[in-house]
């Protein structure tokens, strides 16, 4: 079996991951989403919240066993050092499944890319496994009101995650292909229909 090539799909919060991810799934690529993964990894019995409770005792997990994920975020969001301490234990889980997602012959078709997406692609190094990086850009005004509405939550507390982000400018830098979403639904829908067909072009055998 040939190994099919891997195209990354990342951006900042409200960017529009999710919805460019769907309209490339319609399209028929495999879609590896790290978001899931990450649930994945600290699962009920798992490994990765075995290790959390560990470090965190028992008030890290709900009544029903399961990792508190509200608790956690707000844990890490104010100590650096914890946030790296829950990195260096859930990266390389996260990796290893990964991996093994988009390699999986059970989920190939006849598309010749898979897609990764995921939030964290340029953070870490999930970029390496990418043989093509898109990254989603939007003004910034737009950006923070699109997540305002979705996840419910104050400007303020956007503006801050937009902070602890890289910036745009970095993200397109790094960027094989961009996509603009300050348009319609339709815009976006025809720029990945175009990006689909010059991906198909560009790996073909």
């Amino acid at each position: 079996m040939i190994s099919k090539k891997i195209v990354g799909i990342t951006g900042g919060i409200g960017c529009g991951k999710t919805t460019v991810t769907d309209l490339f799934a319609k399209l028929g690529p495999n879609i590896v989403d790290a978001d899931l993964v990450a649930r994945e990894v600290v699962t009920l019995n798992s490994a990765g919240l075995n290790a959390i409770h560990d470090q965190y005792g028992a008030e890290i997990l709900l009544q029903s066993g399961e990792l508190d994920r509200a608790k956690l975020r707000e844990i890490i969001f104010n100590d650096t050092s914890q946030k790296q301490w829950l990195e260096t234990l859930l990266h390389p889980l996260i990796r290893t499944r990964i991996i093994n997602s988009l390699h999986d012959p059970e989920s190939q078709n006849d598309c010749n890319y898979n897609i990764l997406s995921s939030p964290l692609l340029l953070e870490t190094d999930q970029q390496q496994m990418c043989d093509v990086i898109i990254v989603i850009d939007l003004d910034k005004e737009t950006q923070i009101k699109r997540a305002m509405v979705r996840d419910k939550n104050s400007r303020e507390q956007i503006e801050k995650i937009i902070d602890k982000q890289l910036s745009s400018k970095q993200r397109n830098e790094k960027a094989d292909i961009t996509i603009n979403n300050d348009g319609t639904l339709a815009q976006l829908n025809q720029q990945v229909n175009n990006i689909h067909q010059q991906l198909c072009a560009r790996f073909s055998i």
